[in-house]
């Protein structure tokens, strides 16, 4: 996949904040592309090459790494099955309609108590590419799809830098309806670690986790993913629970390398919600995208 960036496509890593390096450009001042500036090729990520990321982007001292919470510390527990979880067997097989009907009726565990709608779409598609986020906020429950409003438009935006349109779904943004002949090289299908949102003023469990497991696990087989995007802590929880040790680590410290999901590449990376709180850390996440791509390149070359 060709990573040359048009002007509309550096108009979007503006809106990210990651300023698009230039060969020969004075590097202490960057260019900024302008809606009507002529198209000018970059360097394409290519394997085993490191991202360019501007100087001007790197924060002027060291941020802190997130210690992380008595959650994140403690290893997922799977509960005990009951009635509404051996029930979830029969989603091994299920399409996609009858797994959107299964999670809106889903009481297995008590996060159904916050939610006025479940974030999984009824129909999706193969893509290459899959994003998976943190549970659901209010926005998203209004919504009915992850990754809605401000945090979904940064989405969008990092997507589109690389070529990419999140998977067509009912309510999704109005230019999604333009993706729903896309080829899965060009698609992203995003999703939830889990698809209710959980009552006010709780947070996830480990239990609820390992609950709603089964969902996530038939979204990535009937997308078939050749790189799964980790946005947030409670995704890569969930993605990377197989490997214990990795679910104690801070983001911060997760980030940048390969991990893997069942044999799936993962990505960990930031949610943009956290992004759109701390700026200095879009150039990271644009690193961690570069990467995915090179993952997504040599898989398609092999």
């Amino acid at each position: 996949m060709s990573l040359d960036l048009d002007a509309r496509h550096r108009a979007m890593l503006q809106e990210m904040g990651v300023h698009v390096w230039l060969p020969g450009a004075d590097t202490a001042t960057p260019a900024q592309p302008t809606p009507t500036a002529a198209t000018t090729a970059v360097n394409p990520v290519t394997a085993g090459s490191a991202p360019v990321v501007p100087a001007s982007l790197a924060p002027p001292v060291a941020c802190p790494e997130p210690q992380p919470t008595s959650l994140a510390s403690t290893p997922r527990q799977l509960v005990a099955p009951t009635a509404s979880t051996a029930s979830m067997s029969s989603l091994d097989a299920a399409g996609w309609s009858d797994l959107q009907q299964a999670a809106a009726q889903c009481e297995a565990c008590g996060l159904c108590a916050g939610r006025s709608r479940t974030t999984l779409p009824p129909s999706g598609s193969r893509a290459d590419w899959m994003v998976v986020g943190d549970p659901p906020d209010e926005a998203e429950d209004a919504a009915g799809h992850a990754f809605a409003h401000d945090a979904g438009v940064l989405l969008d935006n990092m997507l589109a830098a690389l070529g990419l349109s999140r998977c067509p779904t009912p309510n999704a943004l109005p230019d999604a309806a333009l993706a729903a002949s896309a080829a899965p090289a060009s698609l992203a299908y995003v999703s939830n670690v889990v698809k209710c949102r959980p009552p006010h003023g709780t947070l996830v469990q480990a239990s609820d986790l390992a609950q709603c497991a089964a969902y996530l696990r038939r979204e990535i087989a009937l997308v078939q993913p050749k790189v799964i995007l980790a946005m947030g802590r409670f995704a890569n929880q969930l993605l990377l629970g197989e490997t214990p040790e990795l679910t104690t680590l801070p983001l911060g410290k997760l980030r940048g390398q390969v991990r893997y999901y069942r044999s799936i590449a993962v990505l960990p990376t930031y949610h943009p919600k956290a992004l759109l709180r701390n700026p200095a850390d879009k150039a990271k996440a644009w690193a961690d995208l570069c990467l995915a791509a090179e993952v997504v390149q040599g898989l398609r070359t092999h």
